[in-house]
């Protein structure tokens, strides 16, 4: 059994049909720039419907897709049939994931690090499913740099968790990542709101780092 239990039916319903739209709106072309240089076998942390299924590149092998909503994870398991790689989807919690260690190229995480309960312990635990120089693929909004929108997110994180599956407007996840010993190898900053609904998770970041060789 997954070490927590990760259920919200009413925000699944919302993601499952506004995702799509987001991706209509150039998420699909940030998620095609996350996966565009992997390779050999990766574990994709809280899949979600699998919206990334059919983006990967031939040149990854396999794809371990963990997502704990159980709504979302049937929807992936349809998604994960009509994908261009192997994709098993499975249940389980991003701080306590259903691998061996050092057994995986390298993670994928989109638009999931803000809602995860216990950031730096999944950031352990992804280190540890990979091999010594895996990369981890990130994908997510973040804290605003400027100082009146990011406290205007810390404010909002009071009430935003409870509406929306658990995501926080004010995590600052480039820096958790380093915290984390990942080298962030590269990284580029960008506002994407598709409609003013989304204004406060504007902030974004695409980008890759790597657990250490040794």
């Amino acid at each position: 059994m997954p070490a927590e239990q990760v259920c919200h039916p009413r925000f699944a319903r919302i993601y499952q049909r506004f995702a799509p739209q987001m991706d209509k709106a150039g998420a699909g072309e940030h998620r095609d720039e996350m996966l565009a240089d992997l390779t050999g076998r990766v574990i994709e942390v809280g899949a979600g419907t699998g919206l990334n299924f059919g983006r990967y590149p031939s040149t990854v092998t396999e794809v371990l897709a963990v997502e704990p909503e159980p709504s979302l994870r049937r929807s992936a398991e349809k998604a994960a049939k009509d994908a261009p790689v192997p994709v098993t989807v499975v249940d389980g919690v991003a701080s306590a994931l259903p691998a061996e260690d050092a057994t995986f190229d390298a993670a994928v995480a989109s638009l999931v690090l803000c809602s995860i309960r216990d950031l730096p312990g999944a950031l352990a635990e992804i280190c540890r499913v990979m091999k010594p120089g895996g990369e981890l693929c990130f994908y997510e909004h973040v804290r605003s740099e400027r100082a009146v929108p990011g406290a205007l997110q810390r404010a909002l994180d009071v009430a935003w968790p409870h509406m929306a599956g658990g995501c926080h407007t004010s995590r600052d996840t480039a820096s958790e990542i380093t915290r984390a010993g990942y080298e962030i190898e590269h990284m580029r900053r960008f506002s994407f709101r598709p409609s003013i609904f989304m204004a406060p998770v504007a902030p974004h970041i695409i980008g890759v780092a790597r657990r250490p060789a040794k």
